[in-house]
């Protein structure tokens, strides 16, 4: 009986033990989580309700003001439009590019270690260079694009086709990492399922579509939100492409684009704060349905 006694109050022990070095390893994560993001969340919203001057400076309490502004705000609406059109763009085809790339290259071939590292490229590169590059590529008079095809297109400058150009670069951008994921996930389905498939005389798109995609779809659908996610914050690349005197400027610039408009241009902070709310309840919402919509389709066994 004092056997039984002293070895399950050994057993307490260690769990509690184990228990507190886990919450000890997590603790920094939690520390920088609360003070990088649950804080300034709440900041933000507070921010919302207030008319501020220069960084702050003489706060007025004017409550839902903001919010009524924002809705009734045509350049937010146009902002909005120019999000979701980046958005629609970027999403599909940066999933869609990559899974086709991470098929062809997890299969043994020759030199699949150099196409894996050159698509990842633009992942490590600076986004200043990156930048810098489309911009020569995209450019009207003297751009790459325009003098091989014999073409006279303003990419970046024709208010119709500018959000376009830069949800191109957006697709290049983050081809690689897509594609990363997507092979991590590949090398995770066993490989006795094609080899059965292939006994039973199924061609190779048969097995993509009822082996690969329902084996990989919890990749898919991480990819998926976070992409959504990533390209409703699109704000690096319309800044450094498209110049503040371009007259594509109203038509590709996005929610968060407006954010830094008006809270460290304009010296609005409140404003802004409000549009950052705005976009967050969006970004919710449409993880919402994810999430919800994720049980048709996502096969985690």
């Amino acid at each position: 009986m004092c056997v039984a006694k002293k070895g399950k109050s050994a057993h307490t022990g260690r769990r509690r033990s184990e228990f507190l070095w886990g919450w000890l390893f997590i603790l920094p994560t939690i520390i920088g989580l609360i003070i990088l993001n649950i804080i300034p969340i709440f900041q933000t919203v507070y921010q919302s309700f207030f008319k501020t001057g220069d960084f702050g400076k003489g706060n007025i309490f004017i409550g839902f003001e903001n919010y009524t502004k924002v809705f009734g705000d045509a350049e937010i609406w146009q902002a909005l439009l120019n999000t979701f059109k980046y958005a629609i763009i970027e999403v599909p085809f940066s999933i869609i590019l990559a899974l086709v790339l991470a098929v062809l290259l997890n299969r043994k071939m020759k030199g699949r270690s150099v196409y894996r590292t050159i698509i990842f490229l633009p992942m490590v590169a600076a986004p200043a260079a990156v930048a810098m590059v489309w911009r020569w590529l995209f450019n009207s008079d003297f751009g790459l694009l325009n003098n091989i095809f014999h073409l006279n297109v303003k990419w970046v400058s024709d208010p119709k086709i500018a959000v376009y150009s830069i949800a191109v670069i957006g697709v290049w951008s983050i081809l690689g990492y897509n594609m990363v994921l997507f092979l991590s996930g590949l090398q995770e389905i066993p490989h006795d399922y094609y080899e059965a498939a292939e006994l039973d005389g199924a061609t190779g798109i048969k097995s993509f579509f009822h082996i690969t995609v329902p084996l990989l779809s919890p990749t898919i659908f991480f990819v998926l939100v976070t992409r959504v996610i990533g390209s409703l914050q699109v704000f690096d690349l319309i800044y450094m492409v498209i110049d503040k005197s371009n007259p594509a400027l109203e038509k590709t610039q996005s929610l968060v684009y407006l954010f830094y408009k008006y809270a460290f241009i304009n010296k609005n902070m409140g404003y802004g704060a409000t549009i950052v709310v705005v976009l967050l309840v969006i970004t919710m919402i449409i993880t919402a349905f994810q999430m919800i919509g994720q049980k048709k389709w996502v096969f985690y066994n």
